[in-house]
C-alpha cells in the first residue's frame, strides 16, 4: 500500500513531467527559429532544420538588422506614445467610472466595453476612408500638395489609442474598485478636488495597474500588423511587423535572415516581460475581486 508521502511524490512527478512536456512543446518553435537564424543560407534545409550549425554565423542578424532598423524606430515612435496615452486615458476613465457614481455611469462603461469585441476587419475600410478624407481636408485647408508620410504614423498612434481605451478602462476600473472610498473622502476633506485627488492620491498607488496596461498595450501595439500595413502605405514609415513580412521577398526566401529578423522583432516585448513580468499577474489579481 502506498503511503501518503509516496503518493504525494508520485503526484508531483506526474505534474512536473506534464509541465516539462508542455514547456518543450512550446519551446520547439523558438529552438528552430534560433537554430535557423545562426545558419548560412546554404545550410538552411528542411531535412536538417533540427541540427545546429557547427559554424555559427551572425551575418543573418546583421543583414536583418540593417533592413529592419528604420522600421524598428517607427514601431518605437508608434508603440511608446500610444501605450502611454491609452494607459492614461484608461486610468482617468477607470477613476471616473469607479469612484464618481454619476447617472448613467454603468451604461457608459458597457458601451466602452463594446469596443473590445469589435474586430479590426469590420472597421478597416471606413477607418482608412476617414483617414484619407482627413488628409484631403488638411491639404485643402492649408493649400499643400503633399502630406508628409509621418502623418500616417500619427494616424496609426491615434487608432491604437482609441482601440486601447476599452481594455485599459476595464483594467483600471476593476483596479480602482479595490481602493477604499474613504481614502478619496479624506482627500476631499483636505481640500482636493476631482482632478487633484487623482494625481495626488490614486496615481501614486496605481503603479501595478499601469504595469499591467503597459505590458498589454505595448505588446499588442508592437505585434499588430493589419492596421500598420493598411494605414501606413509608405514603406519608409511602416512599423517593424510590416517590414518583417516584406523581408521574405517575392521569389527567394532567405529563411535564416527571416528567422533572425523575427527574433530581433521580438526582443522589445521580451525585455518588457523580463523587466515587468513579475508584476503582471499581481496587477491583474489586484482588480479581480470587485468590478
Amino acid at each position: 500500500m502506498i503511503n501518503p508521502n509516496e503518493k504525494k511524490l508520485i503526484s508531483q512527478i506526474i505534474k512536473y513531467s506534464i509541465l516539462v512536456i508542455f514547456s518543450i512543446y512550446f519551446l520547439i518553435p523558438i529552438y528552430i527559429l534560433l537554430v535557423t537564424a545562426f545558419k548560412t543560407y546554404k545550410e538552411v534545409n528542411i531535412n536538417s532544420m533540427w541540427i545546429p550549425s557547427l559554424n555559427l554565423s551572425l551575418k543573418p542578424f546583421i543583414k536583418a538588422l540593417d533592413k529592419l532598423l528604420p522600421n524598428f524606430l517607427n514601431s518605437i515612435i508608434v508603440a511608446v506614445p500610444a501605450t502611454i496615452l491609452s494607459a492614461f486615458i484608461g486610468s482617468l476613465n477607470g477613476y471616473l467610472l469607479s469612484k464618481w457614481k454619476f447617472k448613467g455611469a454603468n451604461i457608459i462603461f458597457v458601451i466602452i466595453l463594446f469596443g473590445i469585441f469589435i474586430p479590426y476587419q469590420s472597421v478597416l475600410i471606413p477607418l482608412v476612408q476617414i483617414i484619407n478624407s482627413v488628409i484631403i481636408s488638411i491639404k485643402d485647408i492649408f493649400g499643400i500638395s503633399r502630406i508628409p508620410g509621418a502623418f500616417r504614423l500619427i494616424a496609426l498612434i491615434i487608432v491604437h489609442v482609441i482601440y486601447g481605451i476599452p481594455i485599459t478602462t476595464l483594467i483600471f476600473r476593476n483596479y480602482y474598485a479595490e481602493i477604499p472610498d474613504e481614502i478619496l473622502e479624506a482627500s476631499f476633506i483636505d481640500g482636493c478636488g476631482m482632478i487633484s485627488s487623482y494625481f495626488r492620491i490614486l496615481l501614486p498607488i496605481s503603479i501595478l495597474g499601469y504595469i499591467v496596461v503597459i505590458i498589454w498595450q505595448f505588446t499588442s501595439i508592437w505585434n499588430e500588423f493589419l492596421f500598420a500595413v493598411t494605414i501606413v502605405t509608405n514603406t519608409k514609415y511602416q512599423p517593424i511587423t510590416v517590414a518583417l513580412q516584406n523581408l521574405a521577398g517575392s521569389q527567394i526566401v532567405e529563411w535564416n535572415v527571416q528567422m533572425a529578423g523575427a527574433f530581433l522583432t521580438a526582443i522589445p516585448t521580451l525585455i518588457i516581460y523580463i523587466l515587468l513580468g513579475r508584476y503582471f499577474i499581481k496587477g491583474l489579481l489586484a482588480g479581480s475581486v470587485k468590478g
